[in-house]
């Protein structure tokens, strides 16, 4: 089959690639939609070396059509839309025997460890399958696996009805945490970043979302005025690599001075800089930091938010482009960020 395969890094080249086959217990799924995940930028830089082993084609978020069954699939058949979990645990290590998955010590995801979406065909086993119901289109279906993130995240960070959240950062990951935290609390709701284009899009998905821009205010100052002083129940850091602009401090670190007396900051945002802390900070607050990472099974939950109409998700896709473009929507990502939230690969 012909694949955007990544050959170096930095480099996508449509190639010639191994079509994959059906196994026992597997299906063959044509993916319809893919969309480009923050990590999928980070794996195309070279980020996860040696982890990402050459060549090999990306993608982890996307849905498609089941193709072909392999022997002992049951829940499953030919013509069922699917949305694709792609992770693989272990089920042998000390997370997994807790049933704790998204910890697993050798935690491999489909397009990171093993072909990916970005390819015309993929195969994956029936425990990571989700049906898609008709009133659930195509290109919102590849979006599954974002928003779950989202919903993994609330969960990680125990947000309850009537709590109020910050979350730093408006890229892709933070926008889906603030479309997942809108339908679990009446609370207040904050969003902060660097870039006007993408705190718009906040506001068009969640119109009750307060905004701060970070590079006209300290967010910190901003949010204790918001909140009488008190601060959130819950502050997110979604950010990774940043730039500083009024405040000096690292967004992680803005996250616990955010937080009200025994709040939550839950963290996402990968970096490989050390993040200064301060930790009497957190200690004299007996707040809490949490980290989440990928999903753990709330794939159900974002199906049927969609399905339900409680999620918006058509004001973060921005680009639409086919296969053969995925080195020019990388360089658009590193380049324009201001410019492209979400970029979906339609094959």
């Amino acid at each position: 089959m012909l694949a955007p395969v990544l050959t170096e890094y930095r480099k996508v080249e449509m190639l010639e690639h191994p079509a994959p086959v059906s196994t026992a217990g597997s299906v063959i799924v044509k993916v319809g939609y893919a969309s480009i995940c923050g990590s999928d930028q980070h794996v195309w830089n070279g980020d996860f070396h040696p982890r990402t082993k050459l060549p090999f084609v990306q993608g982890h978020e996307f849905a498609g059509e089941i193709m072909e069954v392999g022997k002992g699939v049951k829940r499953f058949k030919a013509g069922d839309r699917v949305a694709v979990d792609p992770i693989f645990w272990c089920g042998k290590c000390a997370a997994c025997a807790k049933g704790h998955f998204p910890a697993c010590a050798s935690l491999k995801l489909l397009g990171i460890d093993v072909d990916g979406g970005f390819a015309p065909y993929v195969s994956a086993q029936e425990h990571m399958l989700f049906k898609v119901p008709n009133n659930v289109d195509d290109r919102i279906a590849a979006l599954v696996e974002v928003f779950s993130i989202g919903f993994h995240a609330c969960n990680r960070a125990g947000l309850a009805n009537d709590d109020t959240a910050v979350i730093f950062g408006a890229g892709k990951i933070g926008q889906v945490i603030l479309q997942a935290a809108m339908n679990r609390t009446n609370g207040d709701l904050y969003i902060v970043d660097i870039l006007p284009e993408r705190l718009a899009i906040a506001r068009k998905s969640c119109p009750r979302v307060k905004t701060i821009n970070a590079s006209e205010c300290d967010p910190v100052a901003a949010i204790k005025d918001l909140t009488n002083g008190r601060g959130t129940d819950v502050a997110f850091e979604a950010v990774g690599h940043y730039r500083t602009a009024i405040s000096e401090l690292s967004p992680v670190r803005q996250a616990v001075q955010t937080i009200r007396q025994g709040g939550t900051v839950c963290v996402l945002g990968l970096a490989d800089d050390p993040v200064p802390l301060v930790l009497k900070e957190l200690i004299w607050k007996e707040a809490k930091i949490v980290a989440s990472r990928v999903t753990h099974g709330e794939f159900a939950e974002s199906i049927d938010h969609l399905s339900k109409g409680l999620l918006n998700p058509n004001p973060l896709v921005t680009d639409i482009i086919t296969a053969d473009k995925i080195q020019e929507a990388f360089l658009l990502l590193e380049r324009e960020p201001e410019k492209h939230l979400k970029i979906l690969v339609k094959h």
